[in-house]
């Protein structure tokens, strides 16, 4: 459990009714490489510090591949039922994974749940390589999708993140927390990312392997700071410790990129600091957040929500806990697990 001494000076604001308008967020040149704000309704930046620097972005990386899946959904070349055989290749990548092995196996939605919950590199490449016939095609899309997007700093040469073969930085996936904004935008506003990336702990292979692998959420800051539902952590040693999180309160939803923060502890005490002062930062009256119907997949004739290829019966889950009435006006306080690659 983090201490109360050091949780206090990040949610003093939220304990104490404020009497004055909260202050900016204040650059950090310590907690981070760059870091940025948006109103997730309007787009509009909300603060910025070196939101344009270069950097890896890890197994935030699989916020495209995600993007890319639901193209490849929507456009019917996919279902959420189509089975994926798992090959010699999938099974050898390293880092977070499912253990995969040759010959299993999965349905795409199962392997999503996979990559988006237990970060699993292992289900990203065996997706990447189903859907894009091969990986290397994929990762194309992944850059055409990058540049439709207005990404101008960014380049995918993998589809889950991992340090090149060389080691070399900038051999490997490169954006900038701008860039990874505009991402993550464009998830919420047109896909169900959410239902996947909100999940806190699931079974991997339950009913298909004798033995499933229990998946944990390594964003963990849902279910313990108000409104937060996603999006995706990251951490490689070139990359730091890296997260792209939403939380909605109120109606408003914000977006907060942080890249490059040196321990997992202040990654996650920043970013929570930063969603806090960001809500704080959004404009009185301004517009709600509404999610819009993604021109891939419109909504059905009467529906008031967009209507989303990936969607399936609910699994067995562990949800985030509900934000009780006026819990962003409460102290929060989490415990963070020591750091991990992912």
């Amino acid at each position: 459990m983090v201490a109360a001494s050091i949780l206090a000076p990040v949610f003093a604001a939220s304990r104490a009714k404020p009497t004055r308008p909260a202050p900016e967020p204040v650059a950090d040149s310590t907690a981070y490489k760059g870091a940025i704000i948006v109103d997730a309704a309007t787009g509009n930046v909300l603060f910025e510090d070196r939101a344009d620097a270069v950097n890896p972005p890890a197994s935030m990386t699989k916020l495209m591949t995600f993007a890319v899946l639901h193209d490849r959904l929507a456009s019917g070349a996919l279902t959420l039922q189509t089975p994926v055989t798992v090959t010699a290749a999938d099974s050898k990548i390293g880092g977070s994974q499912v253990w995969l092995k040759q010959g299993e196996v999965f349905p795409v939605e199962e392997l999503l749940y996979a990559m988006m919950i237990h970060s699993a590199n292992d289900a990203a490449y065996a997706l990447a390589r189903t859907a894009g016939g091969s990986v290397e095609a994929f990762v194309g899309l992944m850059n055409a999708k990058a540049r439709e997007l207005g990404m101008t700093h960014t380049t995918f040469r993998s589809p889950h993140g991992l340090p090149p073969a060389t080691r070399h930085v900038a051999d490997g996936d490169l954006t900038t927390p701008r860039d990874f904004s505009l991402l993550c935008r464009h998830l919420l506003l047109t896909t169900d990312v959410l239902k996947y990336t909100s999940i806190k702990a699931r079974d991997f292979g339950d009913g298909i392997r004798a033995e499933p692998v229990k998946m944990t959420n390594s964003d963990h800051l849902i279910g313990h700071v108000a409104g937060v539902d996603g999006l995706k952590t990251g951490f490689t040693n070139g990359a730091g410790f890296c997260l792209s999180a939403t939380a909605q309160r109120n109606g408003r939803r914000i977006i907060v990129v942080s890249m490059g923060s040196a321990d997992s502890k202040t990654r996650d005490l920043k970013v929570t600091e930063l969603i806090e002062r960001g809500f704080a930062a959004l404009p009185p009256g301004g517009p709600a957040f509404v999610a819009q119907p993604s021109a891939a997949a419109p909504a059905a004739p009467g529906s008031a929500t967009p209507a989303s290829p990936m969607t399936a019966a609910a699994p067995t889950t562990t949800a985030p806990a509900a934000a009780k009435p006026g819990a962003s006006d409460s102290a929060i306080q989490f415990s963070i697990p020591p750091a991990k690659k992912k």
